[in-house]
């Protein structure tokens, strides 16, 4: 029995996706729940995994090709078997009589032709050809295998300098974060409420923490993972930060799920710690890692950043004293997490020497006043005080 291949509803109210990749060539065999394509959507470019066991046969689109949802692009035959006829996706799927009387979904661009048989090119490889009008067919790989990089691509463009191509050539998650930051900018009315936190208890935290962590769990604490656990337990105290704003109404969410902001190689993904506040702080720290290997390995699945309620972004590790993050709508709120540096602060009537952190939280103000940012800043700021009495 052959099975399609679809293109999947990744996100609500999505109508198309654009193919990125294949991760199989036409005749390989698959294995059911392996990556098969990257597909990019609204927020990311994302691995769809292989519906079933068998050969991948009769692709039927290739990358850069714009697909509705729910078209069949592919299918995956047994051994020996012959992709079924063209049908419509809805007369494939059992639907109406008049769903099968529709013409057939197409494609909003010209599709690009597959590279020479046996050829593998990577998907940065493939966007660069497509920049520089390259037809990939002619190209010699030095990859393992022969695989086409994107120096291969630069090279034959005659290009100088691959930084300063990478740089002049936007890559997806660019230029979708670009997109949803300017419109997220430009139709929320952000406010900006800021904090300083003594962070000498989320230092002593770590240290205390730490070691046990990373031998239960084989994985080292971070900051970002104490602050991921204290934030989701006082946003529950909160409801109204952690809520969004939802045609044209405020809708409060059941589960507390904290999106971090992931620096990757064209931009930042917000990868999702779901349920934050009953997760315990080990299973924090090995969800954060996991997540960032598979954004910096452009591999996230779709489960990895659906579903966020509130995000952080912390550049403290890039030695920012303080910044103002764009919200990322619909969420009401996200908030930015400053370096921990030691500046001199009145301790206990005198002049002192303590590791300040300063949080800026960007607020909608169709969903938060500024009496309850204030409220929730003054809970987390005391939370932090005494962050392991939130973890027990």
């Amino acid at each position: 029995m052959a099975f399609s291949v679809v293109m999947p509803a990744l996100e609500m109210a999505q109508e198309t996706g654009k193919l990125v990749a294949w991760r199989r060539k036409e005749g390989e065999t698959v294995a059911k729940g392996e990556p098969l394509l990257e597909v990019e959507t609204d927020k990311a470019v994302l691995e769809v995994e292989a519906p079933a066991d068998g050969i991948l046969a009769g692709i039927k689109v290739y990358a850069g090709a714009v697909v509705p949802v729910g078209q069949t692009i592919a299918w995956i035959v047994r051994p020996g078997e012959v992709p079924p006829a063209e049908v419509t996706p809805s007369a494939a799927n059992g639907g109406s009589a008049m769903d099968r009387g529709r013409p057939k979904p197409v494609v909003d661009r010209p599709l690009e032709q597959p590279p020479a048989p046996g050829a593998r090119i990577s998907p940065k490889a493939r966007r660069l050809a497509k920049e520089h009008n390259l037809d990939i067919t002619r190209l010699h790989g030095s990859g393992p295998g022969g695989e086409i990089l994107a120096s291969d691509v630069l090279a034959a463009a005659g290009s100088k300098s691959p930084a300063a191509a990478d740089v002049e050539i936007p890559g997806s998650v660019g230029r979708l974060m670009a997109e949803r930051t300017t419109q997220s900018w430009t139709s929320v009315p952000h406010f900006f409420v800021i904090r300083e936190v003594d962070a000498g208890a989320l230092l002593e935290a770590r240290e205390r923490l730490g070691s046990a962590v990373e031998k239960a769990r084989g994985v080292r604490l971070t900051h970002t993972d104490l602050l991921v656990a204290v934030i989701a337990r006082v946003l529950t105290k909160h409801p109204r930060i952690n809520s969004s704003w939802d045609d044209q109404k405020i809708r409060l969410h059941p589960e507390v799920n904290i999106g971090l902001a992931m620096a990757v190689e064209d931009g930042v993904v917000a990868a999702v710690i779901h349920q934050a506040n009953t997760v315990e702080l080990g299973e924090i720290a090995v969800q954060r890692r996991d997540l960032t290997e598979r954004a910096r390995a452009s591999r996230l699945r779709p489960a990895d950043i659906a579903g966020a309620t509130f995000t952080i972004s912390n550049l403290g590790m890039y030695h920012v004293d303080a910044f103002s993050a764009i919200i990322s709508a619909p969420q009401a709120a996200i908030l930015a997490v400053g370096s921990i540096a030691d500046r001199v602060v009145p301790v206990e009537g005198k002049p002192g020497i303590r590791p300040m952190m300063t949080l800026t939280l960007s607020c909608d103000h169709r969903v938060i006043d500024g009496a309850r940012a204030a409220l929730f800043l003054n809970d987390l700021v005391e939370a932090l005080r005494k962050p392991e009495e939130w973890l027990r």
